[in-house]
């Protein structure tokens, strides 16, 4: 993992894409945030960027219908994008809806646009078969992903490696996760560290050492 420091310095939204819609114009790397219906991916950019209002949040599961694009300054000129993908397996959404969901998601996932998955799983709860499937979707279009367990304050302190790790074998991934909770911060440096080693250009080695997948 890289430990070079990365700061939001501002954050702002671009732009929703539904379908047919044009993305927009593509700067830096773009890390896609994908999940559930109300595993808590709004929460989750909102606390990496240090806002409360950048991402709408809500009770009501499903909100999220579109792709929203999120532009993050960092350092003097630097630049990355988060993309929050509609959260998938909303019980009460009609079949057509939730087609038209994992139509979008597939088709932005194909785009050749991402750089990065922070996948969302739910700490408390064993991962879904549409957590299984989407995970499948990650893997078979071969892109580079990190696996969140949130709402970790749900959890005693004790129990919440052990949880987020569980999840991730349960998911079929190696059995780590980071534990994250948007409440009280746990993790949020950790994933920062993880985006520094997504954006930030290869500090020069003379050995030509990789640095960690």
């Amino acid at each position: 993992m890289d430990k070079r420091d990365l700061r939001i310095k501002k954050a702002e939204f671009v732009t929703s894409c539904g379908k047919g819609s044009r993305y927009p114009e593509h700067e830096g790397q773009e890390i896609a945030i994908v999940g559930k219906s109300n595993v808590g991916k709004s929460s989750l950019i909102n606390a990496l960027c240090g806002s409360n209002k950048l991402a709408k949040t809500s009770q009501r599961p499903g909100k999220t219908r579109l792709i929203n694009f999120f532009r993050c300054l960092y350092g003097e000129k630097g630049a990355f994008t988060l993309v929050d993908l509609p959260g998938y397996g909303f019980a009460l959404a009609s079949k057509q809806e939730q087609a038209d969901w994992g139509a979008l998601i597939e088709s932005y996932l194909a785009s050749g646009r991402v750089s990065h998955i922070f996948m969302l799983i739910d700490i408390r709860h064993d991962p879904t078969a549409d957590d299984i499937q989407m995970f499948k979707y990650v893997l078979y279009y071969a892109l580079p992903y990190t696996l969140v367990a949130t709402k970790a304050d749900k959890l005693a302190k004790s129990k919440r490696r052990q949880a987020a790790n569980r999840a991730a074998k349960l998911l079929g991934a190696p059995p780590y996760a980071i534990a994250f909770s948007a409440e009280t911060g746990e993790g949020r440096a950790e994933l920062l560290e993880r985006i520094a080693g997504i954006v930030l250009p290869p500090e020069d080695d003379p050995e030509g050492e990789e640095g960690e997948e």
